[in-house]
Parts: structure tokens; sequence; C-alpha cells
């Protein structure tokens, strides 16, 4: 059995508010409010970089357990590709700041549905690999910075923002069990969202500069509009109930108490709980920290704890989508284990 053990979260003392976002795009304040599901987040500073923040957040989630960095086996980041530096491992600048001397450290991408897809990746490594005991799981976001209030194609990404988050797994540990998860693509939205300059196809240079290609771009509204209005809602629904029924033997999609959910417009959140026959406190929506890639679930899952939502035995599941365009979920026994079902 794979439990998770302890969590941690980190965020930016700097905040930016619905008003902020209206003053910087044009966008009226309700519309940011409401539509956008945006009332503040949390924005980097200048020391606030990934690596930093996955490590404060991870030691966070050390210090709730008790436990010592040098013990790791792992240090998995899961977290946003834009980070301190590129073509470089945050991973291992994370292991270095934790003082996890004797864990290996590497990094899994997929965005902003990562959190779920990194729970699958280390519970199965964990399963294989006897050595593999305690392996820390870390994220960091600030695509804040990738944010131009002056695209109104990038209007989805308005609420980005920046935090981190940290998950400690351990083997043998009979409580808050990961089940199971799944993930799916759909590589015809591969290139609908992206940064237009600063890679292969485009160096970097004056010329990219000048003309702001070095944030996120839409590069196909109107398909991206239409085919993800069609296929996003089946999709989550097809990954978390693969996620509930299929690897976690005997669930069913009638037995989630808590989803734990990437943070998205209003009128999706709400449609999808609908969809699942969920409640809205069944959920949290994180209208006061706006969309940080994979650091969301970890928050919803914290926030939940500390409200006394989550209860011995009930089926949790996190779910994430992150362009390009893949969704996950990963289901999770919470509380204590009290016999050897589902394990």
């Amino acid at each position: 059995m794979i439990g998770i053990r302890s969590w941690g979260t980190y965020f930016p003392e700097k905040i930016e508010t619905a008003a902020d976002v209206a003053a910087a795009s044009g966008v009226p304040e309700q519309v940011v409010i409401e539509k956008m599901g945006l009332r503040q987040k949390h924005v980097a500073g200048p020391d606030d970089h990934c690596a930093e923040m996955a490590a404060k957040a991870g030691l966070q989630a050390l210090e709730k357990a008790n436990f010592d960095p040098a013990d790791l086996d792992l240090v998995l980041y899961h977290g946003s590709e834009y980070k301190d530096h590129i073509v470089w491992s945050a991973a291992t600048r994370i292991q270095q700041l934790l003082g996890a001397k004797k864990a290996a450290a590497f990094e899994l991408y997929a965005l902003c549905a990562g959190a779920p897809i990194a729970l699958k990746s280390a519970r199965a490594m964990m399963r294989d690999d006897h050595h593999l005991r305690h392996v820390l799981l870390v994220t960091a976001s600030r695509e804040n910075d990738l944010v131009d209030y002056r695209n109104e194609r990038a209007r989805f990404m308005f609420n980005f923002g920046a935090g981190g988050g940290a998950m400690l797994l351990e083997r043998g540990y009979a409580e808050n069990l990961v089940l199971g998860a799944a993930a799916l693509s759909d590589g015809s939205l591969s290139k609908t969202v992206v940064m237009q300059a600063g890679g292969s196809v485009a160096p970097a240079s004056a010329d990219t500069v000048a003309h702001h290609q070095h944030q996120l771009d839409v590069t196909d509204l109107t398909y991206m509009g239409e085919h993800l209005g069609e296929v996003s809602m089946p999709n989550f629904k097809e990954v978390i109930q693969r996620a509930v029924e299929t690897d976690a033997e005997g669930y069913t999609l009638a037995d989630i108490k808590f989803l734990a959910l990437v943070h998205m417009k209003r009128s999706f959140h709400d449609a999808l709980l609908e969809e699942l026959n969920l409640k809205q406190e069944q959920a949290i929506y994180l209208d006061e920290y706006g969309h940080m890639q994979s650091v969301d679930q970890i928050v919803a899952l914290d926030l939940a704890h500390k409200r006394g939502l989550l209860h011995n035995g009930d089926l949790v599941v996190m779910a994430g989508a992150g362009t390009g365009y893949t969704w996950s979920a990963a289901a999770i026994r919470w509380g204590q284990t009290m016999d050897e079902e589902h394990i």
C-alpha cells in the first residue's frame, strides 16, 4: 500500500485582485469574478522561483510529518516547465534545498494534469522498487509571468497565479491510500496554447521580444473553443471513472465524497459537479487562489482537510486537465485503512 503521509503548500506574499486584473485587461471586474472565477490570486515576487517555492512546500510537508529529508529516496518534480532556468532540472536543485542528500531527483511534466499523473507514476515505481519507501512529490508554478493582459485570446489564462505544493508518499503507510489513477490525451490540441518564441522553432531574438512572443498565446481560438467544448466534459468524466472504477476496484462514481479539482471557469466547474452528481460542498472552488497548474489539487485537498470536509474512508478524487491536452485523475481512500480491501 502507498499512502499520502503529509502535504504542504507555499504562496508568495504578493496578491493581485480581480480589480487589478480588470484594470490591466479592460475586462469588467464582475466578469473577472463571476465568469473567470477569480477574486484574487498570489503572484510571484522576484525570489519566488519554482525550485524555491516547491522546496518550501516540501519542507512544510516534511515538518508536518516530523520526517528527516535525509531519509527521502526520491524527489519528483511535476511542476511548471517555466522555471528558474531553461533546459535545467529543478528537481536536483529542490533536492539540494531540502537536504535530501541520498534521494534521486528528476522531473515529470504534464502541466495542469501533473498531480494525478505524478501520483500514478510514483505509486507504480514504489510498488516495483523496494528501495523506494519515501517519495516526495513537489510542484510549483509562476505562470502569472506568462500572461499578457492585452491579449484577448489569452483571457482564459487571466486567472494564472503562483504557488507551490508537495505530497510525501510512504510505502506501507495505511492512511490516505493512493488507489489508482488514469490519464488520457488529445494531441489535436497540442499546438493550440504555446509560447510562440524561445524554443527551437523560433529562437529568442530582439524581434521576438519586441513582438511579445514570450508569453502564452492561443494559436487557434476557434478550434480550441469548439473542440474543447465537445471533448472536455466527456474526457473529464471518463478519466475520473477510470481512476475510480478500473484502478480502485469496487468503487463507482457514486462513491466519490470529495473532488479536488484544478481551477477553471465557474460554469464548467459547476457543470462537472452536476455531471458527477456532486454537491457544491463536495469540492472547493479556488477563486481566492486562481490557477497554479498542478498545485491546485494539493491546495484543494489541504483546504478540505482544514475545513473538516474529509472523513475516514471517504473516496477522494484529484482531477485536472492540462493544455496540450491531457486529462488526469487519481483516487484516494482518505483516512485510516481498517481492512485489506482497496489496497
